[in-house]
């Protein structure tokens, strides 16, 4: 009876996540509930006696799966007089937008990119060459990378762009376009990207102090055989990982990091907390899925004063290990107060936001077609994301405070 119950709580949980990121519309007497992992779409009809799904989950045990949670929470049941069930759709909460910090930011967006790329650029110290021809400045590649990145124009087609930055005195030299690519693929520019990635954050450390951390894949232009069964197709692209941490007020990435298609997610959380907390922002919660559940884990979050809010996998006890008592605190937490638990995990879909941000303004495919190339156009991708959310939140700032 434990384990069912406990087995309820995690589709309660996904509900949540489905409905909370997901399009749950009706359609006749039927809801129409995308799948979580897939492009699937599910039916669920709502019944005063048993709602009926058309997942396998449902159709294979005849529990209540997830998707008659996600739609039970997007609505509720009145019960008539005459004993019939009428379905009333909930009105999801919403909140203002300040339009006119908005307009001003997408109307200025570019220019003040072009100004926050050039300052940043201007922290980097550039190499002393003693001997042989002298190079181009790598100030003026990486602004050029990163404003190739920001455009997606292709290498080629970005060469009037180049020739206007310089124009304009944010760069002293126009890169031609294969020298842009040669600079993509060194390897020295990760760690690189990865610093001017915190950076770029640093300017929000009075504001976040919420995080939250995830992972998700970037196609790449090589294909391979994966998920023919569950997709229903031959080919998938591959591609790579971005595991990252980021604010849940504003969605600015703190800290980044760039594996393969294979690069495990629970290993992640530790260096993206402790780079996080290192760069001066103040963790005072964590959340992150069961991926990330794992004693170290929590107790990192602990010891560095936050609280990890990291649901528990099915087969999870309360047994601590040595001397730190935070994984039975939270796991009994979890257990005897799951609503109000998930008030606090549930601000991990502020990530699931991030990556539609970065992949909707600048695209979830990777042009380039080396491994090191891909890792590093991913970072830029990120960081470009961060300049604009500064843009942003700085318009909104100085909107309150007119």
């Amino acid at each position: 009876m434990k384990q069912l119950q406990e087995l309820l709580q995690v589709r309660k949980a996904k509900g949540y996540e489905i409905a909370n990121t997901k399009k749950v519309v009706m359609s006749g007497y039927k809801w129409v509930v995308p799948s979580q992992n897939s492009n699937k779409t599910y039916e669920v009809i709502l019944r005063l006696d048993k709602s009926v799904c058309t997942c396998p989950d449902f159709v294979e045990r005849g529990l209540k799966c997830k998707h008659i949670f996600a739609v039970e929470i997007t609505t509720s049941k009145q019960v008539n007089r005459d004993g019939t069930t009428t379905i009333v759709q909930t009105k999801k909460i919403t909140y203002s937008q300040n339009w006119h910090a908005y307009d001003k930011s997408q109307i200025e967006e570019k220019d003040k990119f072009l100004e926050l790329l050039g300052e940043l650029i201007e922290t980097i110290p550039e190499p002393n060459y003693v001997f042989g021809r002298p190079k181009m400045p790598m100030r003026d590649l990486l602004f050029a990378s990163a404003l190739k990145v920001y455009t997606q124009f292709s290498l080629r087609r970005f060469s009037s762009d180049m020739r206007m930055a310089k124009d304009k005195g944010f760069i002293d030299n126009a890169p031609c376009y294969s020298m842009i690519s040669k600079f993509m693929r060194d390897e020295e520019l990760m760690p690189l990207l990865q610093k001017l990635i915190t950076l770029t954050a640093l300017p929000l450390r009075s504001v976040e102090s919420q995080f939250a951390i995830d992972s998700s894949g970037f196609r790449t232009t090589r294909f391979n055989e994966y998920c023919v069964e569950k997709h229903g197709i031959k080919k998938e692209h591959k591609f790579i990982k971005a595991h990252i941490c980021i604010g849940t007020k504003t969605n600015v990435i703190t800290a980044v990091k760039i594996t393969d298609e294979n690069g495990a997610d629970c290993p992640q959380f530790i260096p993206l907390s402790k780079e996080t907390f290192e760069s001066g922002f103040l963790i005072g919660e964590m959340t992150g899925d069961k991926a990330y559940s794992s004693r170290d884990n929590i107790g990192y979050i602990d010891q560095i004063g936050g609280t990890a809010f990291i649901p528990f996998k099915t087969n999870a006890t309360g047994k601590p290990r040595g001397k730190s008592h935070k994984w039975r605190d939270m796991y009994h937490y979890y257990m005897l107060n799951r609503d109000e638990f998930m008030e606090h995990y549930h601000k991990r879909s502020n990530v699931e936001s991030t990556f539609n941000m970065v992949k909707s303004k600048f695209n979830d495919s990777l042009k380039s077609t080396t491994p090191i190339a891909q890792f590093n156009e991913l970072l830029l991708k990120l960081l470009c994301h961060n300049i604009v959310v500064v843009i942003h939140e700085q318009n909104e700032v100085n909107m309150r405070c007119a």
